[in-house]
């Protein structure tokens, strides 16, 4: 008779959206996240007979999450934003160069990895430390200070239990979540106001950026962007800052957006719209999801996701809108 505890598929898969969370804060991308907590749910499943309940079952899930992670990272690829790579480029001297799939950090719904937590201030946590700005500040962290900044700060587990999951002293965690606190100070991401509920004054925000947009009125949509508001297109590199270079892009290149409808969706935390695009067989096609940065009652970044074939199924979105 063996002294293993028993563990059902149901138990395994109660953890599979906050470790879905865990694995996008350490990765930086929706789909390797999934990959990751696939894995874990694997490797949990074969391993199962010796899990002998000396740790909780989450403890030991997170430890495999951990390794997978762990192992993922240490082939080297680190997520990034356009911002990240290189310095905003004037309108006049913009240009589109694709970049690979690997480099850019996901976008990701909210769905799939905020969990549903009752106490208001362990939700807003939640949010904020999906931010793309938050994750992408992450991934300038070393792998192992990455997991004790998450597990510490993100989830709130105690240094004891951290150091056990690392096989490692309390000290050590404790100096890599210092060491890991400096470096995010230093790349500290801006706040963002909270959004999950959306307050009036954000809904009427939110409602006059789709009637500018959709009206491609440059006038009213500047009305509404931070000063030095920022605007990427990945799986391109190129980035603008501030109103007059937005709009030049808006009003040159980006003029083939004019007459596109929006979506509402959530993203990171994030109000986003699915962008669909005027098709000239009809109806509209999807162009890019949109995720927005929204700071002091105005919209301070704008990150239109280009590659629609990988974030509308992800996102559960149609397909196409008709006319």
């Amino acid at each position: 008779m063996n002294d293993a505890a028993v563990v059902t598929t149901e138990e395994l898969d109660k953890y599979r959206r906050e470790l879905t969370g865990y694995c996008y804060r350490m990765l930086g991308s929706s789909f390797e996240a999934e990959d990751a907590v696939q894995d874990t749910m694997v490797r949990a499943w074969k391993a199962v007979d010796s899990f002998e309940g000396r740790s909780s079952l989450r403890s030991w899930l997170y430890r495999i999450a951990t390794n997978v992670c762990l192992d993922a990272l240490n082939a080297g690829n680190r997520r990034a934003r356009p911002m990240d790579l290189t310095g905003p480029t004037p309108v006049a001297r913009a240009q589109l160069v694709k970049q690979p799939e690997i480099t850019w950090l996901e976008p990701v719904p909210d769905g799939r990895v905020l969990p549903s937590v009752a106490d208001p201030a362990e939700a807003a946590v939640a949010r904020e430390t999906v931010r793309l700005a938050f994750v992408a500040a992450l991934q300038h962290l070393p792998p192992k200070q990455r997991a004790v900044l998450i597990l510490r700060e993100v989830l709130a587990w105690r240094a004891s239990e951290v150091a056990e999951l690392l096989d490692t002293s309390v000290a050590s965690v404790n100096s890599a979540l210092q060491r890991a606190r400096a470096t995010l100070a230093e790349r500290a991401p801006a706040a963002s106001d909270a959004a999950d509920p959306l307050d009036e004054e954000q809904k009427a925000l939110l409602e006059r950026y789709v009637a500018a947009f959709e009206g491609y009125d440059m006038k009213a949509l500047t009305a509404l962007l931070h000063e030095d508001a920022t605007m990427t297109m990945p799986p391109y590199d190129l980035w603008l800052r501030g109103h007059d270079d937005i709009v030049g892009w808006m009003l040159g290149v980006g003029d083939v957006c004019r007459g596109s409808k929006l979506v509402p969706t959530v993203a990171n935390g994030s109000p986003a719209f699915a962008h669909y695009h005027p098709d000239p067989e009809g109806g509209y096609s999807p162009w890019a999801l949109i995720v927005l940065e929204l700071r002091d009652g105005k919209v301070a970044g704008m990150d239109f996701f280009l590659d629609t074939p990988r974030w509308f199924p992800l996102f559960g979105l149609p397909e196409r809108l008709e006319a």
